[in-house]
């Protein structure tokens, strides 16, 4: 049993990130472990972690695996999970009641949970207590390793953890099982060291740490020579790629590298304001199949809160880089992500928020009242806006 450990998961080291070609091997003998029974995964979250259970779901199939259509007629069941906020964490215990009856009936159904919430400590304790039927549970850093995992499970028959609560490296050659024939996520880097004190994120993901771009431009034409028209770029800050690579390579050296394969449509998610660069904004204008779509998360339109956020930019750079943005590309579209209710959000600091909403007028906003993560600086803050006054600026 391997355990996730919070205090091991805030470690930043200088340890270089390795890139493993070779990391993912099925054993012959667990080829043929899924022959005749069925899987499904359900997941919750991010494009990430969509992406996750594309390489998932390939796993599986490497291992003869075929996909259910239902949960309930399935063989074996993952809940790749989202630690973002409470509420992802509540859906996922209500749907393990679910799992847990229908077990009642079918009691060799294998139940997995993966993910984010994985790499929780606190969460993998509360299964220890009270969901011990669980067969397997597996973090974000070791998705290749799922056939072994599985595998002494079903012949131990008993609850397997194993998660690491590591830096993480960069791990190529997985399978993936893509849900569309036109459009495809990539992942371009992992983990974020931004460490905004109301997010989990660096703590399930690990440190940041970037694909090498002849990985990516390789899957690039590759998904062209398939015939897809899209591709999104994906990491928790993609603004940073790159910063971690020996050689000066950089985001808007690596947008500018997937335009010139001449994919139909490219998009990225997600930005930090932090790192968007002119240069950035340049490439953007510049080459039409780069979508002019931005998703620019504020949280917060008032400087008190943003320090207190430690989103390491001001509401008038913010600003600033809006307007430059809008200048520069051509039709652009910008979404963001608010936070409300803070711990310490006055009525004034909400006003801020406001103020920057209306001047910006997004074309959507993701908006959210703070939910605290068990681990992070701002879940030891006191909690001091009222509920009620929360659900109000919500609204």
């Amino acid at each position: 049993m391997l355990k996730p450990n919070l205090m091991e998961a805030k470690i930043r080291t200088d340890k270089k990130v390795l890139t493993k070609i070779d990391d993912y091997i099925i054993k012959e003998n667990l080829k043929d472990l899924g022959m005749n029974k069925t899987y499904y995964v359900k997941t919750y979250g991010c494009q990430m972690n969509e992406h996750d259970s594309e390489n998932i779901k390939a796993i599986l199939e490497d291992m003869s695996f075929t996909e259910s259509k239902t949960m309930e007629e399935a063989d074996l069941i993952l809940l790749n999970t989202c630690a973002i906020r409470e509420n992802a964490h509540n859906k996922v215990f209500g749907m393990l009641g679910r799992i847990k009856h229908l077990k009642e009936t079918r009691p060799h159904v294998i139940t997995g949970v993966c993910g984010c919430m994985a790499q929780e400590e606190v969460v993998v304790d509360e299964i220890l207590n009270k969901y011990k039927w669980i067969d397997i549970v597996f973090g974000t850093h070791n998705i290749h390793k799922l056939p072994d995992i599985l595998e002494k499970s079903m012949r131990k028959k008993e609850l397997e953890i194993e998660v690491q609560s590591i830096e993480g490296d960069v791990i190529e050659n997985i399978p993936v099982k893509r849900d569309s024939k036109y459009k495809a996520w990539i992942n371009i880097m992992y983990g974020c060291d931004k460490f905004c004190t109301y997010c989990i994120v660096p703590y399930t993901r690990g440190k940041q740490r970037s694909r090498q771009p002849k990985f990516i431009l390789e899957e690039v034409n590759d998904l062209i020579k398939k015939g897809y028209k899209e591709v999104t770029l994906l990491g928790q800050n993609v603004n940073a790629y790159g910063k971690d690579l020996e050689e000066k390579y950089t985001m808007e050296n690596l947008l500018e590298d997937v335009a010139k394969t001449k994919i139909e449509r490219i998009r990225f998610v997600t930005s930090h304001p932090w790192d968007f660069t002119d240069g950035m904004i340049d490439v953007i204008a510049k080459y039409d199949n780069i979508m002019p779509y931005i998703h620019l998360p504020l949280q917060s339109g008032s400087n008190n809160i943003l320090k207190l956020m430690g989103r390491r930019y001001t509401k008038e750079k913010y600003l600033e880089l809006y307007k430059k943005i809008k200048e520069k590309v051509k039709n652009v579209s910008i979404t963001t992500d608010i936070i409300v209710g803070f711990p310490n959000e006055t009525d004034e600091d909400f006003k801020q928020t406001l103020d920057v909403v209306n001047t910006c007028k997004f074309d959507s906003a993701f908006t959210f009242i703070f939910s605290p993560r068990i681990g992070t600086p701002a879940a030891k803050m006191k909690d001091n806006v009222p509920l009620e006054v929360k659900n109000k600026r919500l609204y």
